[in-house]
């Protein structure tokens, strides 16, 4: 066994090489500034010569993690070295509970972070906080990967709640670091592949829909680019037909109306398809007050979403259309609109808090006019090249009748 003191501060410790069995290891042992003595294996050594294979150790390794143990355990920021006395089911209530009271956030929100709480307590909400490490973190994740093999989108989002956690926890329990922040986050591909209907599709659409009111809050949706909770939260004194307008004030999820996904109103153009589909519903026996809403269910109250869309599927079956989901009625808006829209109008309709999210549409506008437009161009400067070929050809030959 070789041992290596290194000394940093009050903090001290030392490295050392233990024969076993299966190979020889590398060891850290270490004293903190309060007496307390840890020692932790390091892993595999490494006997051979070049590069050492991922998971092994050399004997500078070994000191170099060392060197950062200590420097780590001088600042306060070891994990272990704060007793903070709470569990990380205890941190990630008073996380929900920042979340929904402090931070307001919407209710389909929250009960997104429920759900993710509610599984990452079963694999972490008995440790301590102070004992976990990034390594634990994705072990975690490894055997979440495993069993319910998410999409990388799914893994992101809980890489940013674990985050969320460990930050609230060092303001509100002390914790010295956040280990989730050294996580590797998953790689999203992107892709500006939509899939949207167009125009006469639409019409398609709604000629096959189950009632008069799932035929209009279809043409709606494709005609207006409303999400489907801006839709169900519509009341009669959101439609103002004076003006060829709606007014989008709110949004209904979860049981819950609140504002719209941008977190502020915003009105779109009313297209005479619309209007008139809206008015002739309108026109109904019960529920037309400004206060009713547009969309009621057969006692006044909200629609219950995952039935329009049960029903929306239908629909898309019945008139010879492939399947795609409810939200790709917004892209119908969005390509459509594009067409003779400027992008900050089409941004401000959708609501898109960025313009790079609207920029989605741009690659489905018609290159109708600015191909005409750029013909006209290369037309001219093509004639005006022959013009200059031909002017230049003149000037060189000799006159007429004279000498070569």
């Amino acid at each position: 066994m070789t041992m290596h003191l290194t000394r940093t501060g009050t903090a001290t410790g030392h490295v050392f090489r233990i024969e076993r069995t299966r190979g020889p290891r590398w060891y850290v042992k270490y004293r903190l500034p309060d007496g307390r003595q840890v020692q932790r294996l390091l892993g595999p050594a490494w006997t051979q010569s070049g590069r050492p294979a991922a998971g092994h150790w050399t004997k500078r390794l070994a000191e170099a993690e060392l060197r950062r143990i200590l420097t780590d355990a001088q600042r306060g920021v070891l994990p272990g070295m704060v007793r903070t006395g709470v569990t990380f089911e205890q941190a990630a209530a008073e996380w929900l509970r920042y979340a929904e009271h402090e931070r307001d956030v919407k209710p389909s929100t929250l009960d997104d972070y429920n759900n993710m709480v509610r599984v990452l307590n079963r694999g972490l909400g008995h440790l301590r906080l102070e004992d976990i490490t990034v390594d634990t973190l994705e072990r975690w994740r490894d055997g979440y990967t495993k069993e319910r093999h998410p999409a990388n989108r799914t893994l992101l989002k809980y890489t940013i709640a674990l985050g969320g956690i460990f930050k609230r926890a060092m303001r509100v329990h002390g914790l010295p670091n956040n280990p989730a922040s050294l996580m590797e986050r998953p790689r999203l591909r992107r892709t500006n592949e939509i899939t949207v209907l167009s125009a006469a599709e639409v019409r398609l659409l709604t000629a096959a829909a189950a009632s008069t009111e799932d035929a209009t809050i279809f043409l709606t949706a494709a005609f207006t680019g409303l999400r489907m909770g801006e839709l169900l939260a519509l009341h009669w004194r959101d439609i103002d037909f004076p003006r060829e307008a709606i007014h989008v004030r709110a949004s209904f999820a979860k049981d819950l109306e609140s504002t719209p996904k941008s977190g502020s109103a915003r009105t779109v153009p009313m297209v005479t398809d619309v209007a008139q589909a809206l008015a002739s519903y309108g026109r109904r026996e019960h529920f037309t007050g400004p206060g009713d809403l547009v969309f009621a269910g057969p006692l006044g109250g909200h629609l219950d979403s995952n039935r329009l869309r049960k029903r929306y599927a239908a629909a898309l079956t019945a008139a010879g259309l492939p399947a795609m989901r409810f939200h790709e009625l917004r892209h119908t808006f969005g390509t459509l609109a594009i067409q003779r829209a400027s992008i900050l109008q089409v941004q401000n309709w959708l609501g898109h808090a960025d313009i790079k999210t609207t920029q989605i549409y741009l690659r489905y506008r018609s290159q109708a006019e600015d191909a005409a437009l750029l013909s006209e161009v290369f037309a001219i400067e093509a004639a005006a090249g022959v013009r200059q070929h031909m002017a230049g050809q003149g000037r060189g030959r000799s006159p007429a009748g004279s000498p070569g």
